[in-house]
């Protein structure tokens, strides 16, 4: 079973393992943190979940008047804290502001804490405005310098949407933000519409960025020739959201809004993929090798052998080759 805490009204919401207390909407419970346990107030009763969780901390049961006694006195220390740290920065005329003030009075090396919590353009020498606070306050001071980011977080406030922060609400992690995703969410470059409480750019420019990217991969660009249901036209803008194009037909000049899926059909998207290459030079096969038509077999008879010369027939022709030289030899001595 999980729940859900917060310390402030409207503030970050912080899970816990009921164990064997089962509060209510609204009911102030114990919270173990570093400084000991604190007072905080249920906002999701104890519930099953599918999924497993492990490594919640344990709540520390319901808070007792004596608890929610301490608490307010807490508060009130803190709202008191608060008016002497600003009051001692402007007679030492540091470039400071206080964001917060925390009030430890649990844990077991101290005996009282207030660490405040402030914001600066650069580093500032507040070893004096320690003495003083310590000596104001009677308990043990420690200074923490934030960002513009923690800033916001801490402070709380309303965001152009008109809900509170992010920061200040559900967000844990500060991700990094960049102009890029303006871009491709088509948002003006103007500064004052993109950026937050805090100055930086809206956190929220990351939660729809990857449907973005999504979308443009697959979507026709601006000026794309498609077909539609209502006939031809020419793509004259995206509408994300709601998974639209709009489309401005050719023969009306009218704009429509066509969902992606009708624009895009599965040839198209195939046509267009860069896997297929529909301009591909076509590949010249070699001519067939004509082959001559093979030689029928002839039959041939066989031939009867000669029978061996005798002696006598070789001792015949040979004279006959002597008188023939003889006769040469003749000729040539005439």
């Amino acid at each position: 079973m999980v729940m859900a805490v917060s310390f402030e009204r409207y503030g970050r919401l912080y899970y816990l393992d009921p164990g064997p207390h089962r509060p209510r909407v609204g009911d102030k419970v114990l919270v173990p943190t570093d400084d000991g346990p604190e007072v905080a107030e249920c906002v999701w009763a104890p519930q099953f979940v599918t999924e497993e969780i492990g490594g919640l901390p344990l709540c520390d049961g319901i808070a007792t008047p004596a608890d929610l006694d301490r608490d307010e006195q807490n508060r009130q220390r803190r709202a008191d804290a608060r008016v002497i740290a600003k009051r001692l920065i402007r007679q030492h005329d540091l470039p400071m502001k206080v964001v917060g003030i925390d009030f430890v009075d649990r844990r077991a090396d101290v005996d009282q804490l207030v660490i405040v919590y402030f914001s600066a353009p650069h580093r500032v020498d507040f070893r004096e405005l320690v003495r003083d606070l310590a000596r104001g306050l009677r308990a043990r001071i420690e200074l923490r310098q934030v960002g513009a980011r923690d800033e916001a977080r801490l402070q709380g406030g309303i965001g152009p949407c008109g809900r509170d922060l992010c920061c200040a609400t559900f967000l844990k992690d500060f991700e990094p933000v960049s102009v890029r995703m303006a871009k491709d969410q088509d948002l003006p470059l103007n500064p004052l519409k993109i950026s937050g409480a805090c100055g930086r750019l809206m956190c929220c420019l990351k939660y729809e960025h990857p449907l973005y990217q999504e979308y443009n991969a697959k979507a026709p660009a601006v000026g794309t020739a498609v077909e539609t249901p209502a006939g031809d036209g020419v793509v004259v803008g995206h509408n994300v959201p709601s998974d639209t194009v709009v489309v401005r037909l050719a023969a009306s000049g009218r704009r429509c809004a066509c969902s992606r899926a009708d624009v895009c059909s599965p040839r198209q998207q195939y046509e267009a993929s860069s896997t297929t290459t529909p301009d591909a030079v076509p590949v010249e096969l070699p001519a067939p090798v004509r082959r001559e038509p093979k030689p029928e077999p002839q039959i041939v008879e066989p031939v009867a052998e000669a029978a061996p010369e005798t002696t006598e027939e070789r001792r015949q022709r040979k004279p006959r080759r002597r008188r023939r030289l003889n006769h040469e030899e003749g000729e040539a001595e005439q």
